[in-house]
């Protein structure tokens, strides 16, 4: 009964095939920041904080850069996107194994503006292919394998980076895992408008007034809050180890942390209605904090990662499902792209955050710092959410209606997902992994 949603959801035409093609498509995405950063370090004879410059440069570009790539979808298509971030980022890989420290600063921003959009293009494929009553075993299922490829990303990266080969034969290999991972998705050609929709040749246009509204920017807010807290525990985990002189378990408890939110995904899909994105974020960000008290023992923390551990996927799932809902079809990639920025820009917030907190306090507070500064955002959220909630209607029970596209759920991204809705319904329509070394991953780095 537990895998009922999930074969029904793949039983839905190009969903099998688009998740398949998506999650190879970013394993190369998932291994840039780690040879990226082994390069600053082995070949250019550069600090970690150098490497760290390099890495903000590239998220500043794709944060930049990936709701002006949802845009252009939108307008022009998918297919001349791919073209475009396909051979803008080979060619980025392949120039910048060359270039000396200074000139790859700026040459990282153009290369994170114009890098090819995969993860973002699975979401909006995954909103315009399935039904309401799939939706959300649909966007489990992309956050799973997301957790796959961060899981497989960096490690293959670091074996190159680190064996014979050398770091700049890890580049040129990107740069070939690039250009296969934008041929798939361009011979894939995965829809990004459902069938009763507008198609993009219509020319829709969409004025942003029109959906860049507060509970649009509430649920940025929250994704972006999540990443910090992903991100900031994978950093916080290794600073606990490496006090407690248990470094050598880090990569286990990485694993396990990387298996209790596959888990926690792998049952939310499974769910008749999704919850509220508050309701998985506030449990997530509270259960952090007291996560260092486990610092001494490596299996002890481990076992305190489990509760926020298994709703990262969760988390990450429902703020997907929530824009899909709200989004008008013709705005959709952008939305999406922002979506995906806000996971870079939390991304990149948490690790230096959690370090902060750790130089000054000691390792357990790296924890117990972006623990808070999610509690907090969820905090500045609740009241307009509680507002918005008392001003809305009740929705009809999706057993009766499913709801139309762009519509509006009162519980703030809770996708109405029925177990047994059937694959004829009307079509339409993340870890946790800091982009880095490991985690949960939520689909950040070049994406």
């Amino acid at each position: 009964m537990l895998l009922k949603p999930y074969r029904e959801t793949l039983a839905l035409p190009k969903i099998p095939s688009l998740l398949v093609v998506a999650t190879l498509a970013r394993i190369p995405i998932a291994a840039a920041a780690v040879v990226l950063t082994l390069h600053v370090v082995t070949d250019l004879g550069r600090g970690y904080g150098a490497a760290g410059l390099v890495g903000a440069a590239a998220t500043i570009g794709g944060s930049l850069g990936a709701p002006v790539m949802g845009r252009l979808i939108d307008r022009r298509g998918l297919r001349p996107v791919l073209v475009l971030t396909t051979v803008a980022e080979v060619i980025y890989w392949l120039v910048a194994q060359a270039l000396p420290y200074w000139a790859l600063l700026p040459v990282a921003v153009v290369g994170g503006f114009l890098a090819l959009p995969a993860f973002s293009v699975a979401r909006q494929s995954i909103a315009a292919l399935t039904p309401e009553s799939h939706r959300l075993p649909a966007f489990a299922l992309d956050s799973m394998t997301t957790e796959l490829s961060f899981m497989a990303g960096p490690a293959l990266g670091v074996l190159i980076a680190t064996s014979a080969a050398g770091p700049r034969v890890a580049m040129l290999t990107l740069a070939g895992g690039i250009l296969l991972a934008g041929l798939g998705l361009w011979l894939l050609n995965p829809p990004t408008r459902a069938e009763h929709e507008a198609p993009v040749s219509a020319g829709e246009r969409v004025a942003r007034r029109d959906w860049l509204k507060p509970r649009f920017v509430a649920v940025l807010a929250v994704t972006m809050a999540a990443t910090v807290v992903l991100s900031g525990t994978d950093v916080s985990v290794v600073a606990v180890l490496r006090e407690s002189g248990e470094l050598s378990w880090s990569g286990l408890v990485m694993s396990l942390w990387a298996l209790f939110s596959l888990v926690g995904g792998f049952a939310y899909g499974t769910v008749r209605r999704g919850l509220p994105v508050l309701a998985l974020f506030v449990p997530m960000a509270v259960l952090t904090v007291p996560v260092g008290l486990g610092g001494s023992h490596w299996w002890l923390l481990a076992l305190l990662l489990i509760p926020a551990g298994a709703l990262c996927a969760p988390t990450i799932t429902a703020s997907s499902a929530a824009i899909s809902q709200m989004i008008p079809a013709a705005a959709r990639g952008e939305a999406m792209g922002l979506h995906n920025s806000a996971l870079t820009v939390g991304v990149a917030l948490g690790g230096p955050l959690a370090g902060l907190a750790i130089d000054s306090l000691g390792p357990a507070w790296g924890f117990v710092a972006v623990g808070a500064v999610g509690i907090l955002v969820a905090l500045l959220v609740l009241p307009a959410e509680l507002r918005r909630r008392r001003e809305t209607p009740p929705a009809a029970d999706p057993s009766d209606t499913l709801p139309a596209a762009g519509s509006t759920d009162p519980a703030f991204g809770a996708p109405e997902a029925s177990v047994s809705g059937g694959a004829d319904a009307s079509t339409e329509s993340s870890v946790g992994g800091s982009g880095a070394l490991a985690a949960p991953s939520v689909a950040t780095s070049g994406s």
